[in-house]
């Protein structure tokens, strides 16, 4: 798959401009604050409709406009897709491909998939289990659709039971509704588990087998999946896992209705990284930790050629910079067979590029 034109309007620090785009590597150099990041994170949004920074998509519409596109022509099995985004400050943005609207962001499932590195991935391993479950999240929606429907409706009813549980002082009698909103986690959330568990056990022999290359066969990685306690078996069938699920949160009822909070779920998930046998984020070196990131971004990028048999596109934001020169020719030395999109303060950073642009202020030039 490939991203051959993308055109801005209204986007970030971009007012209108289009971009020519080679299918293999593609290098957006120039100063800081110009534009590199917004250009990765547009290709990133037509990819599963979520930005790799932005919370809100108001953010990413530029100061002064209340609405956005972003439109991309996209070569996938050997089919042409232009998919476009429109954004809105006062509404909900809208998606379409080949010009008919869609109804959900899932209709993006399977056009164009993206694996996206940025800087602060190479934290992956020493963060919080927040930052681990991204990452599985942001693959797994571009993936598989039901996911992405999963992980919605999940969240949605995280926050209502949240608001139930912290307003039952006021609002007693909602607690009628408590055990049914439980049960509704426990449905959703037991799609989460079977997923996410299927995706590490296909995760977990590549990543090892990319760290074993990194560190010169010095160190092995080993992944385990960290789920609610009462879940045994996340591999066991989802109608299993949805009724253990909801068991175990109505056995910490009370405690929740004391608590005021959502005690047990999927939502505080983990992935456990562990490097010769010790856990990676206590006691992994420095370089250790960011060996290990790559190796799972990478891992990652091969799950996704397996499962469609094309390389994703692949977003790498200024990351080159921030490895050393053994770990940046390792990565350089991976990334052949697809498209690549990297960002990078310097032009000749990156020497076997098809494509070098240079961006300042919200601008783009071909050199």
């Amino acid at each position: 798959m490939v991203v051959d034109l993308i055109k801005l309007n209204g986007f970030r620090n971009y007012q209108d401009v289009q971009v020519e785009l080679s299918p293999g590597i593609n290098v957006f150099y120039g100063e800081n604050a110009q534009g590199k990041t917004n250009l990765l994170e547009a290709v990133k949004y037509l990819s599963c409709a979520r930005s790799f920074r932005a919370q809100k998509e108001r953010d990413m519409i530029a100061f002064g406009s209340d609405s956005a596109v972003i439109s991309g022509h996209i070569l996938h099995d050997d089919r042409d897709f232009l998919v476009e985004a429109r954004l809105f400050t006062a509404s909900r943005r809208q998606l379409f491909i080949n010009g008919i609207k869609q109804k959900s962001a899932s209709c993006l499932s399977g056009i164009l998939n993206t694996v996206t590195f940025l800087p602060d991935d190479l934290y992956l391993v020493r963060e919080g289990a927040s930052v681990r479950r991204k990452f599985l999240d942001s693959a797994l929606c571009q993936l598989r659709p039901r996911y992405l429907t999963a992980l919605t409706e999940y969240n949605r009813l995280y926050e209502h039971k949240t608001r139930l549980l912290r307003d039952l002082k006021e609002k007693p009698s909602h607690l009628e509704t408590l055990d049914v909103f439980s049960q509704r986690m426990a449905q959703f959330g037991a799609v989460l588990i079977s997923y996410r568990s299927s995706f590490i056990r296909k995760l977990a022999p590549l990543s090892d087998s990319v760290h074993h290359d990194i560190s010169g066969g010095r160190d092995q990685i080993k992944l385990s999946y960290k789920t609610v306690s009462a879940v045994s078996d996340p591999g066991a069938p989802a109608q299993e896992l949805s009724s253990i699920l909801y068991e175990h949160m109505l056995s910490l009822r009370k405690a929740e209705i004391d608590a005021r909070a959502c005690l047990t779920g999927p939502h505080k998930d983990d992935l456990e990284i562990l490097i010769n046998g010790t856990p990676a984020r206590a006691f992994g070196s420095q370089g250790q930790a960011r060996s290990a990131a790559l190796s799972l971004k990478l891992a990652e990028r091969e799950i996704y050629f397996q499962d469609t048999g094309q390389y994703p596109v692949l977003l790498l934001d200024d990351v080159l910079s921030e490895l050393d020169a053994r770990r940046r020719d390792f990565v350089l030395n991976r990334i052949s067979g697809g498209q690549v999109l990297v960002t990078c303060c310097e032009e000749g950073l990156v020497k076997t590029a098809g494509r070098v642009l240079y961006v300042e202020n919200g601008n783009v030039f071909p050199r």
